[in-house]
């Protein structure tokens, strides 16, 4: 998914409650927003288990969205010239 897509989304929930960002991502009609539901509740249940915090005290703190890796790679092209290409890695 596009950066700029996700980047809307991760504005919405930054510094909000765990309850109040579950409740903008389910209702959200963006497809980005479903991705990041799931990410926040794999979150909360690392936080809950490995460090035995309660959700209900749990808080966005910090949410930030950046570009993958780009593979780039030059095409010839007429008089020497060459062309860059830029393709996104998917891992």
């Amino acid at each position: 998914m596009s950066i700029f897509k996700a980047q809307r989304v991760i504005d919405q929930i930054r510094g909000r409650s765990y309850e109040e960002t579950l409740m903008i991502l389910e209702l959200m009609p963006c497809r980005a927003s479903y991705p990041i539901l799931k990410l926040v509740y794999s979150a909360a249940a690392n936080a809950s288990n490995n460090m035995g915090l309660n959700e209900a005290n749990l808080f966005i703190s910090k949410a930030e969205v950046n570009g993958g890796a780009i593979m780039k790679k030059l095409r010839p092209r007429a008089r020497g010239h060459s062309y860059m290409i830029k393709k996104p890695l998917v891992i």
